[in-house]
């Protein structure tokens, strides 16, 4: 039953057979014969079927909901029994929105301490596209924001809070100003990530405060993109203050803080609230709290 329910979340997140079987590692015709199984022992059509798949029927929005506790447990105990027997093995896998990822290194590092025998992916995502994986079971752990909008059920660990600087390689540019309102820099030309980043989002957010509205001349949903472009020397951007520190550091770009408003956002990490946790999430978890000074002195 179990790797069934397995086959049957790969297919609701895949929405095709054969994408789903290939992420299962098994074939078409096993994936589709699983699920037809599934099926006969529940007694319900789960999946509306035609040429190609044409999404879950009610009852297999349902029995969704209900496969991802089965086999959330089900990966959980497995996960506990191997690590009472040789500790934690395998990989970690953690989600960060983009502006958190120079931090992931804090968490990682002193997990890997603890842990040698862990190994790690790190994903760049958007805050939505975190809490999707984290529902879908397919990360451990999210670093995200905690506060600008709605996280809905998860376990949360605050790690660091969030300042904008406005970041410029233009040397006349504010030159010897030691901070810079929000209004001023609205009408440099910018760089910003896209507007399905919840960065972007709440930039806009402190721009209309004010009054102003930002009309960036570049989007991107890579840090590295906009940074490169600073560093070109025509355009600025408004980046976060430990992510400006890095750069401004190695004397390549100015930072400068932004007031008027103040802006600070919360940046921590969450992790599906299922009890228990896998041994893994609990422990990542445990050395996020242990690492929050840390990161917040960094």
């Amino acid at each position: 039953m179990i790797d069934k329910l397995e086959f049957f979340l790969a297919l609701a997140r895949e929405q095709h057979f054969g994408k789903a079987a290939q992420a299962c590692n098994v074939s078409q015709p096993t994936l589709s014969a699983s699920i037809k199984q599934l099926e006969d022992q529940l007694g319900v059509k789960l999946v509306q079927r035609g040429s190609r798949y044409q999404g879950l029927t009610p009852e297999g929005e349902r029995v969704r909901d209900w496969a991802r506790r089965i086999v959330g447990d089900a990966r959980a105990m497995r996960m506990e029994i191997r690590a009472a027997r040789h500790g934690l093995l395998g990989r970690v896998r953690i989600a960060a929105i983009p502006t958190a990822l120079p931090m992931v290194r804090e968490l990682t590092a002193a997990f890997h301490a603890l842990h040698p025998g862990v190994t790690f992916m790190v994903l760049s995502r958007t805050s939505a596209e975190i809490l999707e994986l984290i529902d879908n079971l397919e990360v451990d752990v999210g670093i995200t924001y905690l506060a600008n909008e709605p996280l809905g059920r998860v376990s949360v660990v605050p790690l660091y809070e969030e300042r904008y600087m406005f970041v410029t390689a233009v040397p006349e540019l504010f030159a010897e100003r030691p901070t810079v309102t929000w209004s001023e820099v609205s009408q440099t030309p910018l760089c910003l990530l896209t507007p399905d980043m919840q960065n972007r989002r709440i930039i806009n957010h402190y721009f209309e405060e004010v009054g102003v509205e930002a009309k960036p001349v570049l989007e991107s949903d890579s840090m590295i993109a906009l940074v490169s472009h600073v560093l070109g020397g025509v355009w600025s951007s408004i980046l976060p203050a430990k992510v400006a520190a890095i750069f401004n550091e190695a004397g390549t770009i100015r930072a400068i803080p932004l007031s008027e408003p103040d802006a600070i956002q919360m940046i921590g990490a969450v992790a599906d609230e299922r009890e228990p946790r896998t041994p893994v999430i609990e422990a990542l978890l445990k050395c996020a709290s242990t690492v929050a000074g840390r990161m917040k002195d960094f």
